[in-house]
């Protein structure tokens, strides 16, 4: 044992009593204050076994169970901070789902619902009563008891329809997300009252409709936002005019037209059917820009090197004419040399070829900027006469679509520097860097399969990421890279402050194009109007922070929507194939099982429970391994799997492997295959 040297000196900083007593008080009350600190919390649901809840500023808290006071998804609740993210729920301050709609079953003389909002318990009890309602019917149900009043119990209000239909099991899903489906009278008679565009009602405007200006959208599209236009100048430069409808004429901050479109914050687009942001007369109609009509405007004029870049802008309140309504196939089919195509676009098809050579200087030069391109497959259905899907296909994206793309995001760019530049209070569009933690699952997936890794980490940029997938671009992993470096994004949001697109490589970015089906647009569109007057933006300061917090959750709950409609009509499109072979990649992996994205574009899970074997989850490789046979699921894995089941209610398809689980033949090691040739010599 050592011993301390009695001769030595020692150095001790003294410090009063008082001042330990002081310092420990001051520890204590901030201590205090943090676990008296009460915060307005949104539910999120469960999250490793307990539940998630989130503050307006995007922080994330978690609960238990048996502190969140029966708490369901959405609700609004005042909760104590009891540790750096956990809390306990006080009280609940506003109720999601007072009503809850569901489909009716009866097991054993006891009646329950399973709620079309899948973020629901499954299995509520319904009190007795409502004796018209039928097993498998869709029911309006209201809420008579809490979870922590004893248990959540409903009772019938109202039958919606069965769910053996596909129309009424949409219509259904529709109403269960809350989603706001029909105008009121004043709303609509508000739209009737918009005139058709005429110079003589506002001659301020520059008169465009000179120009060869055209849209350019899918075969089924009705709400033309957007036109474009091109014109050639001196010194090599050309003139790229997208001419955007002029929604904010129609629809004055304050005006009913304003309040219903804040509150709706986007369309929503589901397989068959549309709810729009704005009534027909609005967006199908009055601010269309349809071919040979005259139209109300904003143009941003932006004249382009033979570099991409964007030298001058020019934005001006305007009248155009679009000269004619295209479609992406079609003008896909001129570019690919359609001789049919060639002929009927014959005004047109020089300035399109035009286009493109534009489009593919501007993309090169975002992309040396490291703009990533997520190429993801979005599914179509095709639907019968009942509404019953029939196909799905998968969404091209061909050099039209490419090219609009291309001419939209310098449209927004240049309003947004424009906007900066003059200190304009607006809606930017932005998206904050990568999730660490997700970085890390993508650098071992990739670390895996033997890709350099150096440039993803913590401060990864843009660029790099865009490097890792030109990489793995040609290799069978690709579709699991693009998917895992898509998942550590950050959500995009809207924000008062322009702090940059970390997908685009834009510092400065905002969404102006589509007035008439996202509100933070039309705010876009009246800023831009107001600062061409002179006059200051009605819309700032606080009221304009909340227009940006609540155009964020619009545009969530209109992207869960629209996923929770096409998972419905995949189940329902995969209930006729039951007992079929399909192939699949593996996409997902937890410790209950695998998702497998099927070729047809449904996606089914594959439970441990239906292989003959004891699995072990590695969280960090995202792997499952089998104990007894050694077989191994990763992300990107090719798969044949059998459809065993379809739950309608929950869209949920249950996979198998088309072949059972087999134990690998391990390889003999040195020692006993020399043993057995030894035994060999001795039976000679």
């Amino acid at each position: 044992m050592k011993r301390e040297n009695p001769g030595a000196k020692r150095y001790v900083r003294r410090i009063p009593i008082s001042g330990f007593a002081s310092a420990s008080k001051e520890k204590k009350g901030e201590r205090e204050k943090e676990r008296r600190e009460l915060l307005r919390l949104t539910v999120r649901g469960l999250y490793h076994g307990a539940v998630k809840m989130e503050a307006q500023d995007g922080a994330v808290y978690t609960c238990s169970k048996d502190s969140a006071r029966g708490t369901l998804w959405g609700d609004i609740v005042e909760a104590e901070r009891i540790g750096r993210e956990r809390v306990v729920v006080r009280r609940v301050l506003e109720r999601a789902h007072e009503e809850i709609i569901g489909v009716l079953h009866e097991k054993r003389g006891v009646r329950y619902i399973l709620p079309l909002e899948r973020r629901l318990p499954q299995g509520i009890t319904v009190r007795p009563g409502g004796e018209e309602a039928h097993d498998g019917d869709i029911v309006h149900t209201k809420v008579v008891r809490w979870e922590d009043e004893g248990g959540l119990l409903v009772r019938i209000d109202g039958v919606l329809g069965s769910f053996g239909e596909a129309r009424a099991a949409l219509d259904a899903l529709i109403v269960s997300l809350r989603l706001r489906t029909e105008f009121d009278p004043d709303v609509l008679a508000e739209a009737d009252g918009c005139k058709p565009a005429d110079l003589a009602d506002d001659p301020t405007r520059t008169d465009l409709r000179h120009l060869l200006s055209f849209t350019i959208d899918g075969s089924d599209a009705k709400d033309f936002d957007d036109a474009v236009s091109l014109e050639r100048l001196d010194h090599g430069l050309v003139r790229l005019g997208v001419h955007i409808a002029d929604v904010g004429h129609y629809v004055p901050q304050g005006s009913l037209l304003d309040r219903e479109a804040y509150l709706r914050g986007t369309s929503v687009y589901f397989p068959g059917r549309v709810l729009p942001m704005l009534p027909e007369q609005i967006s199908n109609g009055v601010c269309s820009l349809r071919p040979d009509e005259d139209k109300f405007t904003m143009s941003a004029l932006m004249d382009i090197d033979d570099e991409g870049n964007v030298v001058h802008t020019s934005l001006k309140q305007t009248i155009t004419r679009s000269k004619a309504r295209l479609v992406y196939d079609d003008v896909n089919a001129l570019f690919d040399g359609d001789a049919q195509q060639q002929e009927r676009m014959a005004n047109v098809k020089d300035a399109l070829f035009a286009m493109r050579d534009l489009a593919r200087c501007i993309r090169g030069r975002r992309q040396a900027q490291g703009a990533i391109d997520f190429d993801t497959d979005e599914p179509k259905f095709i639907l019968d006469e009942s509404g019953e899907p029939v196909e799905i296909a998968k969404r091209a994206r061909g050099e039209a679509e490419m090219m609009i793309e291309d001419f939209m995001l310098t449209a927004n760019e240049a309003v947004a520097r424009f906007a900066k530049s003059h200190g304009l209070p607006l809606l930017y569009r932005v998206h904050e860097k990568p999730d660490p933690e997700k970085l890390d699952t993508l650098k071992d997936f990739l670390d895996g399969i033997g890709v350099d890794t150096r440039g993803i980490r913590h401060q990864a940029k843009p660029g790099d990421i865009r490097a890792v997938l030109e990489r793995t671009r040609e290799t069978p992993e690709f579709s699991v890279v693009s998917m895992l470096a898509l998942r550590s994004m950050q959500k995009a949001r809207y924000d008062v402050s322009p702090l940059g697109h970390y997908g685009l490589a834009m510092e400065d970015y905002c969404h102006f194009t589509s007035p008439i089906r996202r509100y933070p647009d039309l705010v876009v569109s009246r800023a831009l109007t107001a600062a061409l007057k002179g006059e200051r933006a009605r819309l700032h300061g606080d009221a304009l922070a909340d227009a940006a917090m609540r155009s964020s959750d619009c545009e969530r709950a209109a992207v869960d929507a629209e996923r929770a409609a096409d998972k419905l009509m995949m189940a329902r499109f995969m209930h006729g194939h039951i007992g079929e072979l399909f192939d699949g990649v593996v996409s997902g992996v937890s410790e209950w099982g695998v998702y497998v994205a099927l070729s047809n574009g449904a996606e089914g899970f594959m439970h441990v429970r239906s292989m003959d074997d004891w699995f072990d989850f590695d969280e960090r490789r995202m792997t499952l391994r089998g104990e007894r046979t050694g077989y191994v699921f990763s992300l990107g894995q090719v798969l044949s799997v059998r459809v065993e089941s379809v739950e309608l209610e929950s869209s949920s398809i249950e996979l198998t492997l088309a072949e059972p689980l087999r134990p690998k033949k391990k390889e003999k090691s040195a020692k006993k295959k020399e043993r057995e040739r030894m035994r060999g010599f001795s039976q000679i």
